[in-house]
């Protein structure tokens, strides 16, 4: 039965998270968005965003906001099917997708307050009541293989059982590549997993020469090796190398996977629920990678409070489901924001019971957070 529940307002938050530790580093704001209703309830959702292109982000929901005024939030298929066909003739890009996915984990925050619910209960219900998570965020800024290994070993010691560092820093040789990697092993010991993110080499000899190198040390994966734009390319490298192959993040919406599902390019796939479409969208992808055996591991370069939320609320759903990301650097702003902040557990998150989306933001501490420019970055 629907609930006689219209979209009155949407509001957008660009906040501005602060390094954790000092050699720490942030190098993108985070964009919140809150869609009230003429019931009282808010929903709040969260859009990928990237440093220099948050503002044409927030233009972007702004401009589909005006077309939810009066609406049911509960007709979110709709919605989404709307804004990536007809609103964006055709022509859908980062700014559309990641306005679309906010607005829907926020229409999903709604539905599941509305019926008194958490939102994985209105989407068949969780697969399991505890979300594997990996420590990301620590890598940037490190000066040496010991100062990463170092890193490493005190995210163990919070809690975390699988780490992501980003072994290839600028032009490095691949011995210091192989270095780094190895410090990092030695410093979480044999029980830790270790993912590798290569991020994107145009360099494909050089990555699968490394990917044998750095076998003797177990490593969990080895996340888009090259661009994901050249899945042929992609491929012939998951074929080159014993590595499980990763990609995913820079795709959106099932059409971009549904190529790397049928080129067999990878083994596991990383959307992101912030800019892949949203949380359903989320979950049909990882739908669709069920019968090819590939697993879904969620991308979520977000923050630790609503985007992790609508990230818990997805990965709960998929059968197929690996592990998610945690941004450590962006814990201390994720923790400051929310009235429940989410805790670690071994290395994992337990789901939220309340509804929704099961996270509650404290709005007077997004002001302390606004958002201040980057300073410019050399050409």
């Amino acid at each position: 039965m629907e609930v006689p529940v219209k979209i009155t307002g949407i509001q957008s938050f660009v906040i501005s998270p602060t390094p954790p530790k000092q050699g720490w580093r942030v190098s993108k704001h985070l964009l919140l968005l809150k869609v009230e209703t003429d019931e009282g309830i808010v929903g709040w959702g969260e859009a990928f965003s990237l440093r220099d292109r948050e503002k044409s982000i927030v233009e972007n929901i702004s401009s589909l906001g005006r077309y939810l005024i009066g609406r049911n939030p509960f007709h979110i298929k709709a919605f989404t099917t709307w804004a990536c066909t007809r609103f964006a003739e055709g022509r859908p890009a980062l700014e559309l997708f990641s306005a679309v996915s906010g607005i829907e984990q926020a229409l999903w925050d709604i539905v599941g307050k509305a019926l008194n619910t958490p939102v994985y209960n209105l989407l068949g219900g969780p697969c399991r009541d505890r979300i594997r998570v990996y420590a990301n965020g620590w890598t940037s800024g490190a000066r040496s293989a010991k100062e990463m290994g170092e890193r490493a070993a005190e995210l163990v010691s919070m809690g975390f059982t699988a780490v992501k560092l980003y072994p290839f820093q600028n032009d490095d040789p691949e011995a210091t590549v192989v270095e780094n990697v190895r410090a990092v092993r030695e410093a979480v010991g044999p029980a830790v997993d270790l993912l590798i993110d290569v991020w994107r080499r145009p360099e494909p000899s050089k990555v699968i020469r490394v990917a044998r190198m750095i076998e003797e040390f177990r490593v969990f994966w080895y996340e888009e090796p090259v661009p994901s734009e050249n899945l042929d390319l992609l491929a012939e490298v998951r074929r080159s190398i014993r590595l499980p192959v990763v990609t995913g993040e820079c795709l959106y919406t099932k059409f971009d996977f549904r190529q790397v599902l049928e080129k067999r390019a990878a083994d596991i796939l990383n959307p992101d629920v912030a800019s892949c479409g949203g949380i359903l969208e989320l979950k049909e992808i990882a739908a669709m990678a069920e019968p090819y055996y590939v697993q879904v591991s969620p991308h979520n370069y977000n923050s630790t409070a609503v985007g992790l939320a609508a990230t818990l609320q997805a990965s709960a759903v998929i059968p197929n489901f690996v592990i998610t990301e945690y941004f450590v650097n962006f814990q201390e702003v994720g923790d400051a924001i929310s009235i429940d902040p989410f805790r670690l557990e071994e290395g994992c998150i337990r789901l939220p019971s309340s509804p929704g989306l099961g996270i509650a933001i404290n709005e007077a501490a997004l002001k302390a957070h606004s958002f201040r420019e980057f300073p410019l970055r050399k050409w």
